[in-house]
């Protein structure tokens, strides 16, 4: 196996410690106003922890979508090294983000998660996201990418329908003030119209052959 090079275990360090920056805030944040009761999350601290750990799972879901159309336009197949670092970061943020909804919204009333499901559509939109990216964050490994071969990509095209689903969870839940969830819908749709334009050029040029 070949040795990563000084610069790349650098960047991706930083990456680690970038991706982890938001959760120690928020962690701060929250011991603050367990031990002092501060307002340091506003006056209803467990929305505000749900709202950012929810956001930031968006955000570095964007992220890892956007590694590819930025390596093809850049020319540096060096950014496809952080792809599954930043994809999987989304995944631990919208666990994270779920568990704050378990254990500090429903309070420990786990099997309310079903009649929740049900009842409130942002919250099926939500948790199906979830439940999609547990089995990319699973087959991740370069183990898992051998064993499934072909139909490891074709997997992990189910992120289109994730970022899709997270985007409109989001949409759902603001109810009101829509313009971060549009902005976020823009982003996506960017990055999925880039993706059927590259697929689009790529089919006329096969069939000129």
């Amino acid at each position: 196996m070949r040795k990563a090079s000084p610069a790349l275990v650098a960047a991706k360090t930083a990456v680690h410690a970038l991706a982890l920056v938001p959760l120690g805030i928020l962690a701060w944040q929250f011991v603050d106003v367990w031990r002092t009761g501060s307002d340091a999350l506003g006056a209803d601290p467990v929305a505000e922890i749900e709202h950012r750990t929810g956001l930031w799972a968006l955000r570095l879901l964007m992220v890892a979508l956007a590694i590819t159309p930025l390596r093809q336009l850049t020319g540096q197949p060096v950014l496809l090294r952080f792809r599954r670092m930043i994809g999987l970061y989304a995944f631990f943020y919208a666990s994270v983000h779920l568990a704050a909804y378990l254990a500090l919204d429903l309070r420990g009333y786990w099997t309310q998660i079903f009649e929740e499901i049900v009842k409130r559509p942002y919250i099926t939109v939500g948790f199906t996201a979830w439940l999609l990216l547990v089995p990319l964050a699973i087959t991740s490994t370069q183990g898992w990418m051998r064993r499934l071969g072909r139909r490891w990509g074709q997997l992990h095209k189910l992120v289109y329908a994730i970022g899709v689903l997270a985007v409109l969870h989001f949409w759902w839940l603001v109810k009101s003030d829509i313009r971060e969830p549009l902005l976020y819908a823009g982003i996506l749709a960017g990055l999925l119209g880039w993706r059927l334009w590259k697929a689009f050029n790529r089919r006329r040029t096969a069939a000129t052959r």
